[in-house]
Protein backbone atom coordinates (compact mmCIF):
# COMPACT_ATOMS: atom_id res chain seq x y z
CA UNK A 1 0.00 0.00 0.00
CA UNK A 2 1.28 3.40 -0.95
CA UNK A 3 -0.37 6.55 0.41
CA UNK A 4 1.67 9.47 -0.82
CA UNK A 5 -0.25 10.14 -4.05
CA UNK A 6 -2.31 13.23 -4.81
CA UNK A 7 -5.71 11.51 -4.87
CA UNK A 8 -7.49 9.41 -2.29
CA UNK A 9 -7.91 5.67 -2.83
CA UNK A 10 -11.44 4.46 -3.47
CA UNK A 11 -13.22 4.10 -0.13
CA UNK A 12 -16.74 3.47 0.97
CA UNK A 13 -18.22 6.96 1.31
CA UNK A 14 -19.09 7.63 4.96
CA UNK A 15 -22.33 9.38 5.98
CA UNK A 16 -20.60 12.64 6.82
CA UNK A 17 -23.71 14.50 7.95
CA UNK A 18 -24.70 11.65 10.24
CA UNK A 19 -21.21 11.65 11.73
CA UNK A 20 -21.57 15.37 12.42
CA UNK A 21 -24.85 14.78 14.26
CA UNK A 22 -23.67 11.90 16.46
CA UNK A 23 -23.53 13.55 19.86
CA UNK A 24 -24.35 11.00 22.57
CA UNK A 25 -20.67 10.24 23.22
CA UNK A 26 -19.56 13.89 23.29
CA UNK A 27 -19.11 15.90 26.51
CA UNK A 28 -20.64 18.98 24.80
CA UNK A 29 -22.71 19.55 21.63
CA UNK A 30 -20.99 20.20 18.29
CA UNK A 31 -21.35 23.64 16.68
CA UNK A 32 -24.67 24.62 15.15
CA UNK A 33 -23.15 25.69 11.83
CA UNK A 34 -22.17 23.38 8.97
CA UNK A 35 -18.98 21.38 9.09
CA UNK A 36 -16.43 22.28 6.41
CA UNK A 37 -13.80 19.52 6.08
CA UNK A 38 -14.19 15.73 5.89
CA UNK A 39 -11.34 13.36 6.69
CA UNK A 40 -10.71 9.62 6.75
CA UNK A 41 -7.76 8.32 8.77
CA UNK A 42 -6.47 4.76 8.32
CA UNK A 43 -3.83 2.51 9.91
CA UNK A 44 -3.26 4.87 12.82
CA UNK A 45 -0.89 4.29 15.72
CA UNK A 46 -1.28 6.09 19.05
CA UNK A 47 2.14 5.98 20.75
CA UNK A 48 2.04 7.81 24.09
CA UNK A 49 4.74 8.62 26.64
CA UNK A 50 4.16 10.12 30.11
CA UNK A 51 6.21 13.26 30.76
CA UNK A 52 6.45 15.72 33.62
CA UNK A 53 4.05 18.68 33.38
CA UNK A 54 6.96 21.01 34.13
CA UNK A 55 8.69 19.89 30.93
CA UNK A 56 5.67 20.72 28.76
CA UNK A 57 4.26 23.83 30.45
CA UNK A 58 6.72 26.28 28.79
CA UNK A 59 5.57 25.04 25.37
CA UNK A 60 1.84 25.66 26.00
CA UNK A 61 0.16 29.09 25.72
CA UNK A 62 -0.44 30.55 29.19
CA UNK A 63 -4.22 30.67 28.76
CA UNK A 64 -4.47 26.92 28.21
CA UNK A 65 -4.58 24.49 31.10
CA UNK A 66 -2.20 21.56 30.57
CA UNK A 67 -4.16 18.37 31.18
CA UNK A 68 -2.69 15.61 33.32
CA UNK A 69 -3.78 12.09 34.20
CA UNK A 70 -2.75 10.86 37.65
CA UNK A 71 -0.16 13.65 37.74
CA UNK A 72 1.42 12.94 34.34
CA UNK A 73 1.24 14.95 31.15
CA UNK A 74 1.44 12.93 27.96
CA UNK A 75 3.06 13.31 24.55
CA UNK A 76 1.54 11.41 21.65
CA UNK A 77 3.31 10.48 18.43
CA UNK A 78 0.55 9.61 15.96
CA UNK A 79 1.41 8.36 12.45
CA UNK A 80 -1.43 7.52 10.06
CA UNK A 81 -2.59 7.45 6.46
CA UNK A 82 -4.89 10.38 5.73
CA UNK A 83 -6.65 8.59 2.91
CA UNK A 84 -9.30 11.24 2.21
CA UNK A 85 -9.29 14.99 2.87
CA UNK A 86 -11.90 17.11 1.14
CA UNK A 87 -14.06 20.21 1.61
CA UNK A 88 -17.75 19.72 2.34
CA UNK A 89 -18.91 20.06 -1.25
CA UNK A 90 -16.48 17.46 -2.57
CA UNK A 91 -16.41 14.97 0.33
CA UNK A 92 -16.47 11.40 -0.93
CA UNK A 93 -15.73 12.37 -4.53
CA UNK A 94 -12.55 14.43 -4.70
CA UNK A 95 -9.78 14.93 -2.21
CA UNK A 96 -6.19 14.58 -1.15
CA UNK A 97 -4.47 11.50 0.28
CA UNK A 98 -1.13 11.59 2.06
CA UNK A 99 0.70 10.30 5.14
CA UNK A 100 0.59 12.50 8.23
CA UNK A 101 2.38 12.33 11.59
CA UNK A 102 1.36 14.39 14.63
CA UNK A 103 3.13 15.31 17.86
CA UNK A 104 0.55 16.32 20.45
CA UNK A 105 -0.41 16.79 24.06
CA UNK A 106 -3.64 17.52 25.89
CA UNK A 107 -5.07 20.77 27.18
CA UNK A 108 -8.33 22.27 28.44
CA UNK A 109 -10.03 25.65 28.20
CA UNK A 110 -13.56 26.58 29.29
CA UNK A 111 -14.34 22.94 30.17
CA UNK A 112 -13.54 21.80 26.63
CA UNK A 113 -10.66 19.31 26.69
CA UNK A 114 -8.76 19.29 23.42
CA UNK A 115 -5.49 18.68 21.62
CA UNK A 116 -2.46 20.92 21.37
CA UNK A 117 -0.21 20.08 18.42
CA UNK A 118 3.51 20.72 18.71
CA UNK A 119 3.92 19.73 15.06
CA UNK A 120 2.07 18.06 12.20
CA UNK A 121 4.16 16.59 9.39
CA UNK A 122 2.45 15.86 6.06
CA UNK A 123 3.58 14.71 2.63
CA UNK A 124 1.25 17.15 0.84
CA UNK A 125 2.52 20.71 0.46
CA UNK A 126 -1.04 21.82 -0.41
CA UNK A 127 -2.32 20.46 2.90
CA UNK A 128 0.58 22.05 4.79
CA UNK A 129 -0.06 25.51 3.36
CA UNK A 130 -3.82 25.27 3.65
CA UNK A 131 -3.82 24.15 7.29
CA UNK A 132 -1.29 26.80 8.29
CA UNK A 133 -3.45 29.54 6.82
CA UNK A 134 -6.92 28.28 7.72
CA UNK A 135 -6.30 26.57 11.07
CA UNK A 136 -3.08 28.24 12.33
CA UNK A 137 -1.54 24.81 12.88
CA UNK A 138 2.24 24.14 12.83
CA UNK A 139 2.27 21.91 9.75
CA UNK A 140 5.56 20.93 8.07
CA UNK A 141 6.29 19.39 4.70
CA UNK A 142 7.97 16.01 4.97
CA UNK A 143 9.15 13.15 2.78
CA UNK A 144 7.01 10.22 3.91
CA UNK A 145 6.24 6.63 2.97
CA UNK A 146 3.77 4.03 4.23
CA UNK A 147 4.10 0.34 3.43
CA UNK A 148 1.85 -2.54 4.43
CA UNK A 149 2.88 -6.20 4.49
CA UNK A 150 -0.14 -8.27 5.51
CA UNK A 151 -1.03 -6.50 8.80
CA UNK A 152 2.32 -4.83 9.54
CA UNK A 153 2.56 -1.12 8.78
CA UNK A 154 5.97 0.34 7.96
CA UNK A 155 6.10 4.11 8.39
CA UNK A 156 8.90 6.51 7.47
CA UNK A 157 8.95 10.32 7.81
CA UNK A 158 11.74 12.83 7.25
CA UNK A 159 10.92 16.52 7.61
CA UNK A 160 12.16 18.58 4.66
CA UNK A 161 12.47 21.96 6.42
CA UNK A 162 13.06 23.92 8.55
CA UNK A 163 14.24 21.15 10.90
CA UNK A 164 15.33 18.17 8.87
CA UNK A 165 16.39 16.42 12.09
CA UNK A 166 12.72 15.55 12.79
CA UNK A 167 12.50 11.90 11.76
CA UNK A 168 10.40 8.84 12.49
CA UNK A 169 10.92 5.25 11.37
CA UNK A 170 8.96 2.33 12.71
CA UNK A 171 6.80 -0.73 12.18
CA UNK A 172 3.56 -1.42 13.98
CA UNK A 173 0.48 -3.62 13.94
CA UNK A 174 -2.71 -4.39 15.85
CA UNK A 175 -2.52 -7.34 18.25
CA UNK A 176 -5.98 -7.58 19.77
CA UNK A 177 -9.70 -7.23 19.12
CA UNK A 178 -11.44 -3.88 18.70
CA UNK A 179 -12.67 -2.31 21.92
CA UNK A 180 -14.22 0.98 22.99
CA UNK A 181 -12.50 2.69 25.89
CA UNK A 182 -14.40 2.98 29.15
CA UNK A 183 -15.26 6.24 30.93
CA UNK A 184 -12.54 7.50 33.27
CA UNK A 185 -9.92 5.26 31.62
CA UNK A 186 -6.60 6.56 30.37
CA UNK A 187 -7.48 5.36 26.86
CA UNK A 188 -10.63 7.47 26.88
CA UNK A 189 -8.78 10.49 28.27
CA UNK A 190 -6.11 10.28 25.55
CA UNK A 191 -8.42 9.81 22.58
CA UNK A 192 -11.85 11.36 23.34
CA UNK A 193 -10.90 14.90 22.32
CA UNK A 194 -13.39 16.81 20.21
CA UNK A 195 -11.54 20.05 19.56
CA UNK A 196 -8.06 21.33 18.87
CA UNK A 197 -6.37 24.55 19.94
CA UNK A 198 -3.91 26.68 18.01
CA UNK A 199 -2.25 30.11 18.14
CA UNK A 200 -1.73 32.47 15.25
CA UNK A 201 1.39 34.59 14.81
CA UNK A 202 -0.17 37.47 16.74
CA UNK A 203 -0.72 35.22 19.75
CA UNK A 204 -4.48 34.90 19.31
CA UNK A 205 -5.96 31.61 20.50
CA UNK A 206 -8.26 29.55 18.24
CA UNK A 207 -10.43 26.51 18.82
CA UNK A 208 -11.59 24.17 16.04
CA UNK A 209 -14.33 21.67 16.81
CA UNK A 210 -14.21 18.15 15.37
CA UNK A 211 -16.56 15.19 15.55
CA UNK A 212 -16.25 11.48 14.97
CA UNK A 213 -17.58 8.25 16.48
CA UNK A 214 -15.82 6.74 19.52
CA UNK A 215 -12.41 5.38 18.62
CA UNK A 216 -12.36 1.66 17.64
CA UNK A 217 -9.11 0.92 19.47
CA UNK A 218 -6.98 -2.21 19.43
CA UNK A 219 -3.93 -3.21 21.42
CA UNK A 220 -0.76 -2.83 19.35
CA UNK A 221 2.92 -3.57 19.16
CA UNK A 222 5.54 -1.34 17.57
CA UNK A 223 9.21 -1.40 16.72
CA UNK A 224 10.25 2.25 16.69
CA UNK A 225 13.72 2.41 15.16
CA UNK A 226 14.10 6.19 15.08
CA UNK A 227 12.04 8.95 16.68
CA UNK A 228 13.34 12.51 17.03
CA UNK A 229 9.95 14.16 16.72
CA UNK A 230 9.99 15.63 20.24
CA UNK A 231 13.61 16.76 20.17
CA UNK A 232 12.62 20.36 19.34
CA UNK A 233 10.93 20.49 22.76
CA UNK A 234 14.12 19.41 24.51
CA UNK A 235 12.40 16.17 25.51
CA UNK A 236 13.75 12.68 24.95
CA UNK A 237 11.00 10.08 24.75
CA UNK A 238 12.45 7.06 26.51
CA UNK A 239 10.97 3.82 27.73
CA UNK A 240 8.18 1.74 26.26
CA UNK A 241 5.21 3.81 25.04
CA UNK A 242 1.55 3.01 25.55
CA UNK A 243 0.36 1.73 22.16
CA UNK A 244 -3.03 1.57 20.47
CA UNK A 245 -4.04 0.97 16.85
CA UNK A 246 -7.11 2.14 14.92
CA UNK A 247 -7.85 0.76 11.47
CA UNK A 248 -10.06 3.63 10.36
CA UNK A 249 -11.76 6.80 11.59
CA UNK A 250 -14.06 9.13 9.65
CA UNK A 251 -14.43 12.67 10.99
CA UNK A 252 -15.63 16.17 10.21
CA UNK A 253 -14.16 19.53 11.19
CA UNK A 254 -15.63 23.00 11.59
CA UNK A 255 -13.89 26.34 10.94
CA UNK A 256 -11.76 27.52 13.88
CA UNK A 257 -13.26 30.14 16.16
CA UNK A 258 -11.33 32.86 17.92
CA UNK A 259 -11.32 32.25 21.68
CA UNK A 260 -11.82 35.67 23.23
Amino acid sequence: MMANGAHARRLETPPWNRIARQTAHRPWPPPDGPWVIAQTWQDLLFAHWPVSPEALRPHIPPRLHLDTFDGDAWIGIVPFDLSHLAPRGAAGRLGLAFPELNVRTYVTLEDKPGIWFFSLDAASILAVLGARVAYHLPYYWAAMHIGKDVEVITYRSQRRFPNSAARFLGRYQATGPIFESTPESLERWLTARYCLYACDRAGNLWRAEINHPPWPLQAATAEIRENTMAAALGIELSGAPLLHFAARMDMVTWWPQHVT
